[in-house]
Parts: structure tokens; C-alpha cells; sequence
């Protein structure tokens, strides 16, 4: 006598979440793969990625180079200047960052929150270079970086629940791994205004992150990091704070006449 199972197949992924998934797997920290390596990433068969990869590069979302490598394509890069985010926003805070780093010599973020992350929507180097983890696009954490700091200081309580809850990655061994000294640091953040920190996501990365408010409600944060352990970094924040103060009061001007940003 046959039998039947009780529980249902899984239905197969679409064409579609196949090909986001195809897109998804390059980041800042791989944005080149070949066939063998998307597939890992992806869990799709050689032969659906070779497929699917034909596709996306003939349509301009992905790009090949003479040794077989495919990273992202122009399109994408076209698609991403539409989204409020990487558009409206960065244009609006651009003279403010541009001040900001030119009375600091530093490098100058502005990073917004995107689920349990923070995503840099735009960054002004100093002379040094930067670690690619700290590039436009990069996903960076929460629990260890001072923009991130801030974002979540000033996050509704559900989700600082949520990542305190959540097992803190630890990336030095100055990072903030427990959920006492996380609550702790974030009230610690909200009683002075601004972040610090200091190698808690990169060895000899010094920083200060400060909020960006809309009528009270955060809406980004910006900060200003050294990579060579700058032991006086907080003398930044005047002018940091004026940064900010300034893009907050230009983002509430833009709101209260209706437009968008």
C-alpha cells in the first residue's frame, strides 16, 4: 500500500527570485565572481547560473571581463542613482558633508538603517585609503560601528530589542558582544548626542557618528573616522554636530513644504 506524505513539496524558486538571487550574491566584499562561484553562493545548479548570468549581462545587469568574471552592470548602476536613498538624500546632504570633511581632514560617512543594518549611501575620503568594508553600498553592523551605534540608539525599541537579543558578532576584540554593555553604550550615546568608537569593526578605525533628525525621528546618521588610531578624534564634533544640525534642519524644510527627499 502506498503512503503519501503529509507535508507539501517546496515549490521551486521563480525565474525571478533565481535571478535576484544571482544578483544578490555579489557584494562589496566580492563584487567579482565566476560561474562556480555564484553558484555556491546561490545554491543553483553551473548550468541554470551560465543561463541566467547570459541573461542579466545581455540586459546590462551584470558585466563580463576577458577571464570569465562577471560583476554588476551599468544598468544597475543607472537603476540605483533613481532610489531616494542614493539620489534625493545624498544630494541634499552633500555640501554639509563636503564642509564637514574639509574642517576635519578626515573621512566623512553618512549611513542609513536598512533591517538589521547599516548601509553607507555615501562617504568622503580622506588621503588614506579606505577598507573596502567601509566603501558606498557596504552593509556594516550595527553593534559595531558608530554610525551604527547611533542608528540604533535612536531606533524604536522593538528593533534595539531585536538586535541585542541577536548573537553580536564579535570582529576585534574591542567589539561589543554583550547585550548588558551594547544597552549600556547606546544609553551612554543618547546622554551625550554622538558615538564613539574606537577599532570595534577594523583594527586602528577611530570614530564618531551623530544623528541626523527629522521632526524627532532619526533619519540618518553621519560620522567622521580616522584609520590611523587618532587618539583625539572627538574634537571633531562641533564640527560634526554643525553638520548634522545643519542637514536635519534642511530635510525639515524640504518636508514642511511637501517635498520629497
Amino acid at each position: 500500500m502506498s503512503t503519501t506524505s503529509s507535508t507539501p513539496p517546496t515549490p521551486s524558486k521563480s525565474v525571478t527570485a533565481r535571478a535576484l538571487s544571482v544578483l544578490g550574491a555579489f557584494s562589496a566584499l566580492t563584487p567579482k565572481l565566476n560561474l562556480s562561484q555564484i553558484s555556491r553562493a546561490t545554491g543553483l545548479p553551473v548550468a541554470t547560473v551560465f543561463r541566467l548570468a547570459g541573461e542579466l549581462e545581455e540586459g546590462g545587469f551584470l558585466q563580463r571581463d576577458g577571464s570569465n568574471f562577471y560583476s554588476l552592470g551599468i544598468k544597475l548602476w543607472e537603476m540605483g542613482l533613481l532610489t531616494p536613498v542614493h539620489g534625493r538624500l545624498r544630494e541634499i546632504a552633500m555640501p554639509f558633508l563636503l564642509n564637514l570633511q574639509y574642517r576635519t581632514r578626515e573621512t566623512v560617512q553618512l549611513a542609513v538603517l536598512d533591517g538589521l543594518d547599516a548601509v553607507y549611501v555615501e562617504k568622503l575620503t580622506s588621503e588614506v585609503g579606505v577598507p573596502i568594508q567601509s566603501r558606498i553600498g557596504s552593509r556594516i553592523p550595527l553593534h559595531a560601528t558608530a554610525v551604527g551605534q547611533v542608528l540604533l540608539a535612536y531606533a524604536d525599541s522593538s528593533l534595539i530589542d531585536q538586535v541585542v537579543d541577536s548573537p553580536l558578532t564579535k570582529y576585534t576584540d574591542e567589539t561589543i558582544t554583550s547585550k548588558r554593555a551594547l544597552l549600556r553604550e547606546l544609553s551612554n550615546v543618547r546622554d551625550r548626542g554622538y558615538a564613539y568608537s574606537a577599532s570595534e569593526y577594523l583594527n586602528g578605525a577611530v570614530a564618531i557618528a551623530a544623528p541626523v533628525f527629522v521632526n524627532g525621528k532619526i533619519e540618518a546618521a553621519t560620522g567622521v573616522v580616522n584609520y590611523d588610531n587618532r587618539a583625539d578624534i572627538e574634537e571633531c564634533y562641533s564640527s560634526l554636530l554643525e553638520a548634522c544640525t545643519g542637514f536635519s534642519a534642511r530635510l525639515e524644510e524640504l518636508k514642511k513644504s511637501g517635498q520629497s527627499y
